[in-house]
Formats: structure tokens, sequence, C-alpha cells
């Protein structure tokens, strides 16, 4: 479900005509430009989506007759159309006005041209109905790399999150992550409104780490690029010591690599964060440490 002032505000929007419609449930991020409709097609009209009016089908409007332009936007206005949004700041003819008056349908105004209009809207209908889902775990960028980190309750995951902020990385979001998934094979992490900067450390309670570290110490969203799952000491999980096999977990249908990582004392877990990320990075450029190693073994 979109509502109908988020859109308005997030898009930056003025409103020319209000509606009591203000719930629209749209099951595509796309718009559609009306110009074969004002031409009289209206075999495949998307309706149901937002409707964008920039310069060549104002244009064509504007050219036509008063009787015939009323004639053309009646049977438009007819159909249960969300809303309509006016590109370049241009001024609709009254008879648009009009109508979407008596149809009980929004008209927005945007500054913006249509192409860069069209696609911010497009981004943010995407992010508003992308399938979600809400994990347990702290969300970290390190060195560009989106680190998710996973563990039962109390193994370490917000302490480890603390070192990385003070050795100069991001804070995304701590306990709570809400995942949402924006294409095939990515997934955005981002933290819910109420607790956003805020950490629990343990014996110490809540933090704002934004206030205590700066501006600079926190982000808002970030891809989920990796999973290192935390277990104690004391637990029987095998480990993979080479690294040869290519551990994947899927989370809304998108397979990301993951990698346990076992707690003992003595152990810098921030500097194995750190390691995980930039050898992350290196197989992405194409390098494999473990494939080299194997190739020179074979030579």
């Amino acid at each position: 479900m979109i509502h109908a002032a988020e859109f308005q505000e997030a898009l930056k929007l003025e409103c020319l005509v209000s509606s009591t419609k203000d719930v629209w449930d749209f099951r595509t991020p796309d718009l559609n430009r009306p110009g074969m409709q004002f031409c009289g097609f209206y075999e495949y009209f998307a309706f149901e989506r937002p409707q964008v009016i920039g310069k060549v089908e104002m244009s064509y409007l504007e050219k036509q007759p008063a009787e015939e332009r009323r004639r053309i936007l009646e049977k438009y206005f007819s159909y249960n159309i969300p809303c309509v949004v006016i590109c370049r700041n241009m001024t609709p003819p009254a008879e648009l006005l009009e109508l979407a008056a008596k149809h009980n349908i929004f008209v927005f105004r945007s500054s913006a041209v249509t192409s860069k209009f069209t696609v911010s809207a497009i981004h943010y209908l995407n992010r508003c109905l992308a399938p979600h889902v809400v994990r347990h775990g702290v969300l970290i960028d390190v060195y560009g790399v989106g680190v998710l980190l996973t563990g039962k309750s109390g193994v370490g995951k917000s302490e480890a999150a603390l070192e990385l902020i003070k050795r100069g990385h991001q804070l995304v979001a701590d306990d709570v992550v809400d995942i949402c998934r924006i294409s095939d094979d990515r997934l955005i992490g981002s933290c819910p409104e109420r607790v956003r900067h805020l950490m629990e450390i343990r014996g110490i309670g809540i933090i704002d780490v934004q206030a205590m570290f700066g501006i600079g110490a926190v982000s808002f969203s970030k891809s989920i690029d990796l999973i290192l799952e935390l277990t104690a000491a004391d637990e029987d999980v095998p480990v993979d010591r080479i690294g040869l096999e290519d551990h994947r977990v899927e989370i809304l249908g998108v397979s990301v690599p993951c990698q346990s990582v076992s707690l003992k004392p003595g152990r810098n877990l921030a500097i194995i964060v750190e390691a995980a990320s930039r050898n992350l990075s290196l197989k992405r450029s194409g390098y494999n440490a473990v494939r080299g190693l194997s190739s020179a073994f074979q030579a």
C-alpha cells in the first residue's frame, strides 16, 4: 500500500487537486505516460499506475480545441486513475483540474523534468513495494561492504560493532535489521526509524551512536554483501580453515556469502571482520587467494 501523502513528500510534489482516495494498492513500480490514450488508444491502458504528463502530452492537449480537449479528458478520467503528475512545473489546462476534481483524482506537479521524475518515482515505488523481512543481527558498513553480524543473543555482536565504529566504520542497524529485496540479486538493510542509530551494550544500556561518535559513524541503509555468523567458543561448529568452500545463505530468494566465526579468548573480532570484508572485495575483483595457492601447488 502506498499513501498519497508519503508519495507527495518523498518526491517533493505540489498538490493541485486533492482526493479522498489517499491509499493506493499498486502491484508494480511502473508508471504510465498517457500519450496514446490522449490520441484515443485505450486497449492497453495501464490506468492503475501513476500517470505522468510531460511536455509532449501537455503540448498535444494545449493544441486541441477546448471542446475536443474536454472530450479527451472526460474519457481519460473516467478510468480509476490513482493520480496524475505534471512535470516541468507546467500549468495544466483548466479542464484537467476540473475533471480530476469531479472524478476525485489527485493531481500533483513536479519541478523536475519528466525523465528525472520518472527515475525517482520508479526508484521510490520499487523500494516501497519490494519484499521485506526483519532479521535479528547487526548491520555494519565496513570498507564499503555491508556486513551482517548474526548469532545467538548475547554472543557479542553489538560489542564487535562498537569496536568497528571506533575504527571508523559505520553502523546501519543494531538488533533489528529491516531487509528488502530491491532487485533479483540485491538486498538492502536498514533500521526501523524508532531505534535508528541506537545500540544496546550489555551492562551499559542504550547508547546513541550518532551523538557519541558523530554523523560519520552511522548510515541509513546499506546493501547486504556478507553474513558473518558469530558462534561462542564452546559451540561445536565445524570451521572451514582454508576457505575453499563457498557457503551461502538465502534471504528473500537472494543468495548471500556466509562465513562462521568462532569467538575464542584473545581473538580480535574487529580485525577479522575487516579482513573478511577486504577478502570479499578481492574475490569480487577476480582474485581468490585459495585458488591462487592451489594453482601454485599444481604447477
